[in-house]
């Protein structure tokens, strides 16, 4: 069971630092301000996430067991306000490529395994803060997820994002 778990450990530290490296890849290299804002803010996130699995994963594997020291809590995202933050700073609305797209697309299936990865985790656990850390981490990546579903909603089409986000209502007045 604890060979099961720092396995599981080891995949998701792998995948928190290749999402990381791509997300700031993708941060360099693409001129949309949404794009940057959102890889760079995705990149911090998963650089705490990885610090996080890497103390947990010293831990587990020096004691045998889940931990009782190491500092387990993991902020809160706050992607889902990147969008919006940087659009309502810029003079003129940001264009996308389709580069920008893919990379979008990518990162949301990227996104969409972590969540599966950190439920089953969670849903293999015994020990309830065990059980609360991979819960909190599947939720996290969730709203990545949503975010850069959004992202590539406004990279799709900027008119239909804005008015579904600023919630114009026509009433024949």
């Amino acid at each position: 069971m604890q060979t099961d778990r720092l396995n599981a450990l080891d995949v998701a530290l792998d995948n928190e630092m290749s999402e990381r490296e791509f997300y700031l890849k993708h941060a360099e290299r693409t001129t949309s301000p949404v794009g940057r804002a959102m890889f760079r803010q995705l990149a911090d996130e998963e650089q705490e996430h990885y610090e996080r699995l890497g103390a947990l994963h010293a831990a587990w594997e020096k004691d045998g067991r889940w931990p009782e020291t190491v500092p387990l809590k993991v902020s809160d995202t706050i992607v889902g306000d990147t969008l919006k933050k940087v659009l309502a700073e810029v003079d003129r609305q940001p264009t996308a490529d389709d580069d920008d797209l893919a990379a979008v697309r990518e990162a949301i299936a990227f996104e969409a395994r972590g969540v599966a990865h950190y439920g089953r985790l969670r849903d293999a656990s015994t020990d309830p803060r065990e059980y609360d850390f991979f819960a909190l981490l599947a939720n996290i990546e969730n709203e990545h997820l949503a975010s850069l579903r959004e992202t590539e909603e406004f990279f799709l089409d900027p008119a239909a994002w804005y008015r579904r986000t600023e919630h114009n209502v026509l009433d024949g007045a």
